[in-house]
This record gives structure tokens, C-alpha cells and sequence, in this order.
């Protein structure tokens, strides 16, 4: 293999496999990815068994042929150098590395040693969708599911798909979000219902390496087991969870005794104030007196001291007091990133409490009180 190489479309490709790479402590080879020669690309290929990045990288290629090395290495040297032009050569299971004034060899291991990242099956049916707005989505989504091996079914983001709709939920137990997307925003050859659960860390991935350059689209490939996400550059192919997502219907309130309605960044500032004044269980307390025009953001340390902020709101109901974890409320306030009000529904101080955007229904986000005493 001879290849000439830009820095920084290298780095690039890298940077979409690292996170990934040298995951495993049983598995030496799964420190190393794999570069070949694709056209007149080359494809660097990394996997943790679980998840399966493909980038192909724009390259002049002199002669085919592949080789896969340990990623820590050649990505140190890679960001070390000085020269944009790189020279790749791969003889004997060993690659070399060019510049004008630079050369190392690195000793490799042949291709076929590397594990095989799979193919989806399914090459037909899929979802089409803008970057920016399946990165929007699942951004407001992943701050929310939690790692739990006695539930692998809420360690990931639920894709429920209903051919006009596509809805999206993560959950932890505690809160738990939703996002809608319409079928002007997406384009989509698939006709049946389906549901099926992404990995966390998949979700994650997607998330990160996936660049919104040019108004560029993702298409998403489901089979029973895999899913895959794909543009021109990038291939992310992951497993699905088994497993049936909680029918978070029932939780979600059909109405509400109490609505707020308040300024969401005097209410985030006012929660990250409260939060000096908090201990390991994260408590603040919200109090909405009938027929007032604010309301009050509380927390106390005994010992140390408290902490008030008065915010003037919107109030409809009956008095209230309810205490709430404050890095979860926080996570909730910040996924509504299209308006300056925030809309908070209640009914008492141990029911789930409803966050939303006043003024877009294509998201909320559900949380459970902390029972007072």
C-alpha cells in the first residue's frame, strides 16, 4: 500500500474512530484499526465489537493494499507533525510514515487478523433525515438514559417509528424525555411501524461524529439486530438492545393543577445559584403560592447556610411546595434550546412534573420529585 495523505483529512478520519478504539482489555487487536485502500479514498475502520466506524478519507492512492496498527501510536505521531503531506507506506506488515524531513515505522498486523465489522442486511428501507436535526434530537435525549444491568432496556434511546412520526425517548427511571419528529422532517421509504432501542453509546457516536457540513442528510438502515448510520463519508453500524422499551405513556401527565410559566435562563441561573447551597442528594425546592407573580427557588445546608431566589412567573393553581434534584432539573431546562419561557406543569409534590417549550409540543421532558423528609 502507497498513499499521500492531507494532515487534517487524516485527523479527521481518526478522530471519527478513536473514542471507540482500545475499549477492550481482552482483545490486544482491538487497539489497532484497520486502514485499506478504497478507490481513491482510504477507509480507516475501528470496532469494539459493539459498534463499527468506517470513515473514508479523501487520499491519492499509488498502490492498494491494507494493514491495521495500533491507533494510539499513529494518531500521536499524526498530531505531532509538522507537514500536511504525508506518505503512507504498508510492506511486511509494517507501515511507514513520511514527511519531508520525518520518517517511522510502526509494526502492524495483517488485515485478515482484524475482526470482520459486520453488514446490515437491510439496503432498502431506511430514514432519511438533516444532520442538525437528528443531532438536535438525540442531543436533548442523552443526558437522560443511565447504564443498568438489570434493566439493558433503558440503556439506550427508544426509536418508535409510526410512518408519519418518528418518536424518540430515553429514560433513566427517574425522568425521562421525548422528542417528536414530523414527516416534513424526514424523508423515509419505510411503511410498516416498527420500535427498536439504540445503545447509549451508539446514540453517543452518532451524535459526535457526524458534522452538519453543507446541510448534509444521514440515512438510517434498521435490520433486526443492527442499525446502521450512513452518509457519504461515514458508516456507524451498531448493535440494538434487546429488550421492550417502558411504556412511559402512562407516566406522562394528560394534564396539569399548577402551570408555570417563567423566564428559562433567569430559572437555570437561579438553580445553579441554589446549588451552592446543597448537599450529596442534589435538593432544591420550588415554591408557587397561589395568586402571587413569582415564585421562589430554595435550598439550605445545616451548618452552612441557605439560599432564595425570587423569580417572577406566570402562576395558575393552588400553593405548592416540591423539591426537586437540581442537576436533573438543570438537564431538563437545557434541552429546551428554541425558546426564552419555559412552561412547568404540576399536580402535587409527588407526581411527575411536565417541562416543555410553551410554544412546541415536539418536546418534553418528565421528571419525578425528590419526597420531602
Amino acid at each position: 500500500m502507497k498513499v499521500i495523505i492531507l494532515k487534517n483529512n487524516l485527523k479527521n478520519g481518526l478522530d471519527a474512530i478513536n473514542k471507540i478504539v482500545g475499549e477492550s482489555n481482552t482483545l490486544p487487536i482491538l487497539k489497532n484499526f484497520l486502514i485499506e485502500t478504497f478507490d481513491n479514498k482510504i477507509k480507516l475502520s475501528g470496532t469494539n465489537l459493539e459498534i463499527g466506524i468506517n470513515n473514508f478519507v479523501p487520499a491519492k492512492v499509488i498502490e492498494n493494499g491494507s494493514i491495521t496498527i495500533p491507533l494510539n501510536v499513529f494518531n500521536s505521531i499524526i498530531l505531532n507533525l509538522q507537514n500536511e503531506r504525508i506518505n503512507l507506506e504498508a510492506e511486511n506488515n509494517n507501515l511507514t510514515i513520511k514527511t519531508d524531513n520525518y520518517q517511522a515505522k510502526i509494526q502492524g498486523i495483517k488485515k485478515e487478523e482484524f475482526p470482520i465489522i459486520p453488514q446490515i442486511k437491510n439496503t432498502k428501507f431506511y430514514l432519511e433525515i438533516p444532520v442538525i436535526t437528528i443531532k438536535n434530537s438525540l442531543l436533548s435525549l442523552i443526558n437522560t438514559p443511565q447504564t443498568s444491568e438489570l434493566k439493558p432496556e433503558i440503556n439506550g434511546v427508544l426509536f418508535d417509528y409510526q410512518v408519519n412520526v418518528l418518536k424518540l425517548a430515553a429514560t433513566d427511571t427517574f425522568r425521562l424525555a421525548e422528542k417528536t419528529l414530523y414527516n416534513t422532517q424526514f424523508k423515509s421509504n419505510i411503511d410498516a411501524i416498527f420500535k427498536t432501542i439504540i445503545p447509549l453509546k451508539t446514540i453517543q457516536e452518532v451524535a459526535r461524529i457526524f458534522k452538519n457540513e453543507d446541510g448534509e442528510n444521514i440515512n438510517i438502515f434498521f435490520d433486526q439486530n443492527q442499525v446502521l448510520f450512513k452518509n457519504e463519508n461515514i458508516e456507524l453500524i451498531s448493535r440494538l438492545i434487546n429488550g421492550e422499551f417502558p411504556d412511559y405513556q402512562v407516566i406522562v401527565p394528560q394534564s396539569t393543577e399548577i402551570e408555570i410559566s417563567l423566564n428559562k435562563n433567569e430559572l437555570i441561573n437561579a438553580i445553579k445559584l441554589a446549588s451552592s447551597f446543597t448537599d450529596k442528594f442534589n435538593e432544591i425546592k420550588i415554591i408557587a403560592k397561589e395568586k402571587t407573580k413569582n415564585i421562589e427557588v430554595f435550598s439550605s445546608i445545616q451548618g452552612v447556610g441557605e439560599n432564595n431566589y425570587l423569580i417572577p412567573a406566570k402562576i395558575k393553581g393552588k400553593t405548592i411546595e416540591i423539591v426537586f434534584n437540581w442537576r436533573f432539573f438543570l438537564d431538563g431546562l437545557k434541552n429546551i434550546i428554541d425558546s426564552e419561557d419555559v412552561f412547568i406543569g404540576l399536580n402535587n409534590d409527588n407526581k411527575p412534573v411536565i417541562i416543555k417549550d410553551p410554544n412546541n409540543a415536539s418536546y418534553f421532558y418528565i421528571l419525578m420529585p425528590i419526597k420531602a423528609g
